[in-house]
């Protein structure tokens, strides 16, 4: 019993609230968010996504209400995301000047210069088949796919990107992009490494946000399996080998054990990607009056950040950073 006194004590004070608050051990920010946006190409066109209540994607003219409203709630940071018109085999307008992603970091710091705009590195949305990869002979050419993303990254860079975000889960991506940015003046421009990518269910959302499902095979080929976290771990650490400044685990949710495993292993910052399944659900929970959605999304957003996330990436980032803000 008398390992319980504190704790009824703290309960029972007048001022308990406040005493929680100084006892607090995990606090959330809304420093600690990332907030993702999809852009299209066209004009006028402000879509929402329906299987992602609340997300959608914007033409490049129709951003400036979106990045403010980021701005005003405090949010510091955004995670572009491209969904072009145009296709190829070899995803070629992902790198190409001036194209969608490229015009948006331009359209977005002009609005805002002080945003952060961190960019996805990754070719499938910009393929007709839909891989993070070159497919020869009806397999992914890993070698082959590193001179692209390097492309990629650096055309992002060019157009006034602050960091890049590898996603592909290529081998050897990480120090390809890192040579191909430092040979060309980009020396102070951090890599946010998607380093434990799993091949998981909860991305179902979001390849619908992006049109990019493969159109053959999946892609468990090249991203990790989710029974392994010790794998998770060597993939991590070569990545912080060939020059990743921020590393990251994606899903969050299915993937705590894992977060807190390389929160306790590496010393660098660790971001975690809340994806698109895990928005869907809570959101659709919320609807059918499962749970209170605001008390559910903050108990979510802050076991990530007990784990040992330093940065969230989420879709809930405008509504969490709104409710902390009220705090």
């Amino acid at each position: 019993m008398a390992a319980d006194f504190p704790r009824l004590r703290l309960r029972r004070l007048r001022t308990g609230q406040a005493m929680r608050n100084l006892t607090r051990e995990t606090s959330l920010c809304v420093e600690n968010l990332v907030c993702p946006i999809f852009l299209v190409e066209g004009a006028g066109r402000l879509e929402e996504i329906e299987s992602m209540p609340g997300i959608y994607r914007f033409s490049i003219d129709m951003l400036e209400p979106e990045i403010k409203q980021v701005s005003k709630l405090g949010i510091q940071a955004l995670l572009l995301f491209g969904v072009p018109h145009a296709t190829d085999e070899t995803g070629s307008g992902a790198y190409t000047e001036n194209n969608l992603i490229q015009q948006g970091i331009k359209e977005i710091k002009n609005i805002n210069s002080d945003l952060v705009v961190i960019t996805d590195v990754c070719l499938c949305e910009y393929t007709t088949h839909g891989h993070c990869g070159v497919i020869v002979n009806g397999n992914i050419d890993n070698d082959a796919t590193l001179p692209l993303l390097g492309k990629m990254a650096l055309s992002h860079a060019e157009a006034g990107a602050d960091m890049v975000a590898p996603s592909d889960m290529m081998d050897g991506r990480i120090g390809y992009i890192r040579k191909t940015l430092d040979a060309h003046g980009f020396t102070n421009l951090p890599i946010m490494a998607y380093s434990a990518k799993f091949a998981s269910s909860f991305y179902g959302p979001f390849r619908e946000a992006c049109m990019s499902c493969p159109s053959f095979g999946d892609r468990a080929s090249y991203q990790m399996q989710y029974t392994n976290s010790r794998e998770a771990l060597r993939e991590i650490a070569q990545d912080v080998k060939e020059g990743a400044d921020i590393i990251m685990v994606k899903p969050a949710l299915s993937f705590l054990d894992v977060i807190n495993r390389a929160r306790s292993s590496f010393n660098l910052p660790l971001a975690a990607y809340n994806v698109s399944g895990e928005y869907s659900m809570l959101k659709l929970g919320s609807k059918n009056g499962l749970f209170e959605e605001k008390k559910v999304i903050l108990e979510v957003l802050t076991s990530i950040k007990r784990a040992g996330a330093d940065i969230i990436i989420t879709y809930h980032a405008k509504e969490a950073a709104g409710w902390l803000k009220q705090k």
